[in-house]
């Protein structure tokens, strides 16, 4: 669910690749739960610590970075995980075949006007080529 700001929680469907992550996700927090026992502390989030702790706000941008470092015409010191808001908003708008209007509502956004003035970007060939090179991994990783 997303939530904007005072308005209602806004139902959307996830692709199907990002639906197997955070079921993959949860068994996978079923065993961290398990090992920590008592230390678990439970605060009902999908992404934690070891011990069910919210993840630092430092090591989430350390592990992202160090995710995408080596991808052919990304600096990723320069990327954190709030980039991948307008890379989504941008990616949509030039090639996912979405109106503005539609692209709002999935951010969230009460108007199109964030939408355009804030996240939409012109994408440059150089993000292209970064997200076909994750898409590359993302498949790397689940053709196991």
């Amino acid at each position: 669910m997303t939530r904007a700001r005072n308005f209602p929680a806004t139902p959307i469907a996830l692709p199907t690749r990002a639906v197997e992550a955070l079921q993959q996700q949860k068994r996978q927090q079923a065993k961290e739960r398990k090992a920590a026992g008592q230390r678990w502390k439970e605060h009902g989030l999908v992404f934690t610590s070891r011990i069910g702790t919210p993840l630092d706000a430092h090591n989430v941008r350390r592990e992202f970075r160090n995710a995408i470092r080596g991808i052919k015409g990304i600096y990723a010191d320069a990327w954190t995980p709030r980039e991948l808001r307008h890379s989504f908003v941008s990616l949509l708008s030039d090639d996912g075949g979405l109106s503005i209007d539609e692209i709002a509502k999935l951010c969230g956004h009460a108007s199109t006007t964030v939408t355009e003035t804030v996240y939409r970007h012109q994408i440059r060939p150089v993000i292209q080529t970064g997200a076909l090179a994750m898409d590359r991994i993302f498949d790397d990783l689940t053709d196991d």
